[in-house]
């Protein structure tokens, strides 16, 4: 083997490792399915050409992926194999020459013709009728328990009239106009956007709290059947599997001939863009089991199965602007404005450039020709600038020295890629930051919702926190959405308000990286609100759970002239600015719970909130720093995990004694 050639071979593990876990373990894939598929092919042909150098790690040798540790593994009674993919209509006329080759005379075979839905696979098991168990396909051999968060999904039916034990296979999804609505939701929240509805769609199945899942628009399309011994062909077992009430794709085509696979590719090569979800490609599958099993798999692939891909979808256009948008929480992202193009069913205008160092890489001007890529995703990206035959361009971009919004200086901290804005009247932030405040979690103003607050600050009325305290009954009855007794009902929960401690208050300002614990341990160690402010980086420092960012977001917070009269103003309209203290002290104090499950007498924030008051701490997952695992109905896999570690298990009943 020559040097240059091990080299390259070990690179290219490195690195299909590397993507394979950004797909797979953390739904954030940097390149295309298609570049991976190369890569992978010429590590295949090195590993053919010296076979003394292929590992048992070999990306080649496995299925691909790898079972997440938050949740039990669930090993496949069934394999759930990958699927070997086709670009042009030349190799997918070599895939049916192998399976005639191997199965004889050509007019026995017949092909099913699926949509290859670009979501998440998982796999459902049926006992009795009654579903039992869901998981992802993991590394194809071990997946992840999920149960609880596919029970969310209203198309997968929790009975079906059927008695004996049956496990499909089915692809989550999120549909386009449901992806764009969660997404507006995440920006206005300044959220992280997800890149395009399978990202969203497998990040809400590996979220913790199947809460959440059930507010994220998931649905299915069942696609396979784990055992077939019932069945006779793939195409009856679908026709079953929909009379017993599963979801199966309408676009579903039964071939009797070879040829008619080409007319179905030529239809869905624009087609695709109309209908609501993302669909990457086709699935031509042999139909007759008898011939699958006749054809067998690879350590890695069906024999009897493969995928036709579309090449991603790209168009040209030109960058006519830079601006530079404001996030809640003061990050600031750049965003090209385009001459509008048609790209995957849509008009594209505009496309985030991410950060600073994003738009640097890329070296994007205002004026360069740009190649804009869609494909899956729904949220347009420049991938590439098309070099100027003349060499003439406009000058590099630099981020603004002051917010957009408000002028005030922007920072950008040491390890981070966002510039922000720090200052708490930024007219870009302030509606958030005043929600933030008046939360559940933080002042619990009752009544007060984002239609009523937009009229607030719309009219003057409310520009900071402190303003809420000003407000009058005569100034709320004018407001669209609120009769008398509502007015008064705000009125009154504003006045209650004060009455919410130093914890609720810090937490209430929205600085960045102080979270309701972090809150509840400042006020803890400072009591009072001017022992705050007036302490030092060095106290700050000293302080368990107290790390380095939150340090500074502190300390650039607190010197702020502005942020300062702020507080001060609160303070002045009678807000409690010290710690309450709980009449029945704090018997929880350092003690760390996990709530799993749902609770029947309360919710999970009233448990979470009554836990922080009595000095305890509530994380979000299980690990041997857990002191109590508070357990309603529907644990799920954290009430496994506590029992593998040996975590104290309390019920609702000896959790509420213990309160």
């Amino acid at each position: 083997m020559s040097v240059e050639d091990k080299k390259r071979l070990e690179l290219l593990r490195q690195e299909l490792q590397k993507h394979e876990r950004l797909y797979y373990v953390e739904d954030n894939p940097e390149i295309s399915d298609r570049d991976y598929d190369w890569m992978t092919k010429e590590l295949e042909e090195l590993e053919n050409k010296y076979p003394e150098w292929v590992t048992a790690d070999s990306p080649t040798k496995r299925v691909g992926g790898k079972a997440s540790e938050k949740f039990a593994p669930i090993v496949h009674q069934y394999p759930m194999l990958s699927l070997d993919n086709t670009y042009n209509v030349e190799e997918l006329k070599k895939f049916h020459e192998r399976m005639v080759k191997n199965l004889g005379s050509d007019k026995d075979i017949e092909y099913v013709v699926e949509l290859k839905i670009d979501g998440l696979g998982v796999t459902l098991t049926y006992d009795n009728g009654v579903l039992i168990q869901g998981a992802t396909r993991g590394d194809g051999k071990v997946g992840e328990d999920i149960t609880a968060n596919l029970k969310t999904i209203k198309s997968i039916p929790l009975r079906i009239k059927e008695k004996q034990k049956l496990e499909v296979r089915g692809e989550v999804y999120m549909e386009r106009d449901a992806f764009d609505a969660l997404n507006k939701s995440r920006q206005v929240n300044d959220e992280p956007l997800f890149a395009n509805p399978r990202n969203a769609a497998a990040g809400s199945l590996r979220l913790l709290d199947s809460t959440i899942t059930a507010n994220r628009p998931l649905n299915i399309f069942i696609y396979n059947v784990g055992e077939r011994e019932r069945f006779t062909s793939h195409f009856e077992s679908l026709e079953t599997l929909r009379s017993l009430g599963f979801r199966i794709n309408p676009e579903t085509i039964l071939c009797k001939r070879f040829e008619d696979v080409f007319e179905i590719i030529d239809k869905w090569e624009t087609r695709k863009n109309e209908i609501d979800y993302d669909v990457d490609g086709l699935v031509i599958k042999v139909n007759s089991f008898a011939f699958q099993d006749r054809l067998g798999a690879t350590n890695k692939y069906p024999r009897w199965a493969v995928s036709y891909k579309y090449e991603p979808e790209h168009a040209t256009t030109v960058v006519k602007d830079i601006i530079c948008q404001v996030g809640r929480t003061g990050s600031i992202t750049p965003v090209a404005l385009l001459e509008p193009v048609f790209l995957s069913g849509s008009t594209v205008g505009r496309a985030t450039l991410h950060n600073e160092d994003e738009v640097k890489r890329l070296d994007i001007r205002v004026g360069d020709e740009v190649v804009v890529k869609k494909a899956g995703e729904i949220i347009p990206k420049v991938i590439k600038v098309i070099e100027k035959k003349d060499g003439q361009r406009g000058d590099k971009f630099e981020m603004p020295k002051e917010c957009p919004e408000c002028s005030e200086p922007i920072s950008r901290e040491e390890g981070e890629a966002a510039w922000r804005c720090v200052n708490l009247y930024c007219p870009a932030q302030l509606k958030e930051r005043l929600l933030h405040f008046a939360s559940r979690d933080a002042m619990d103003i009752d009544h007060l919702g984002p239609a009523i607050l937009e009229q607030l600050v719309d009219s003057g009325l409310v520009k900071e926190p402190s303003n809420f305290y000003d407000l009058k009954l005569e100034d709320l009855i004018p407001l669209e959405r609120l009769a008398d007794k509502s007015a008064q009902n705000l009125i009154d929960s504003i006045q209650k308000s004060k009455e919410a401690g130093l914890a609720r208050l810090i937490y209430g300002l929205g600085i960045r990286f102080v979270g309701q614990r972090v809150a509840a341990v400042l006020a803890d160690n400072f009591s009072d609100l001017d022992n705050l402010l007036k302490t030092s980086t060095e106290d700050l420092e000293s302080i368990d759970e107290i790390g380095p960012k939150i340090v500074e977001s502190l300390s650039a917070y607190f010197t702020n002239e502005e942020n300062s009269d702020a507080l001060r103003r609160l303070s002045e309209k009678g807000l409690k600015t010290n710690v309450i203290k709980s009449q029945v002290g704090d018997s929880l104090k350092g003690k760390q719970f996990v709530l799993t499950g749902t609770l029947e007498t309360m919710t999970r924030d009233s448990a979470k909130k009554k836990i922080l008051e009595l000095g305890g701490r509530v994380t979000s997952s299980v690990s041997a720093k857990t002191d109590y695992v508070v357990a309603g109905t529907d644990p799920g896999s954290k009430l496994a995990k506590a029992k593998k570690l040996e975590v104290k298990v309390l019920s609702e009943d000896e959790f509420k004694i213990m309160i």
